[in-house]
């Protein structure tokens, strides 16, 4: 992929995570619990993404995401441990929460998964701009 390409690509990532972010707002504002959470992964999974399109990485599934997370940026110290945790806790939230039956959702829990993806997008956004795949906002 070319230079120019990649960042096309990151842009639209990080434009995808920041507009998903504002859809998981919305639903808090608006009591639904569950559709927050799974905006607020979504958004964190979209960042994802843009991150492993750096080192030319992906996979067809979400839990082969947040393995190549944890393998190529975690343990090479580039983001630290809380990132992952995070990441992992918003995945098994959004799998539990859009496809168990007779699980209730509460507020606390949604607020936290959205604090959550906003600390792990603006982790993802900070270290493409300062690693100069995208310039500085």
């Amino acid at each position: 992929m070319k230079p120019e390409q990649l960042e096309a690509l990151l842009r639209y990532r990080v434009k995808q995570a920041h507009e998903t972010l504002r859809e998981a707002e919305i639903l808090l504002k608006e009591s639904a619990w569950r559709g927050t959470i799974n905006r607020a992964y979504y958004a964190m999974f979209y960042a994802l993404l843009a991150l492993l399109a750096t080192k030319q990485l992906g996979t067809s599934k979400h839990s082969g995401a947040l393995r190549l997370f944890d393998r190529e940026f975690v343990k090479t110290g580039l983001f630290p441990q809380a990132l992952s945790r995070s990441l992992r806790l918003a995945f098994n939230r959004r799998q539990t929460h859009d496809y168990s039956e007779m699980i209730e959702v509460d507020q606390s829990m949604a607020e936290e998964t959205l604090s959550d993806a906003r600390i792990f997008v603006e982790a993802i956004e900070a270290y493409l701009r300062s690693a100069g795949y995208l310039p500085q906002a």
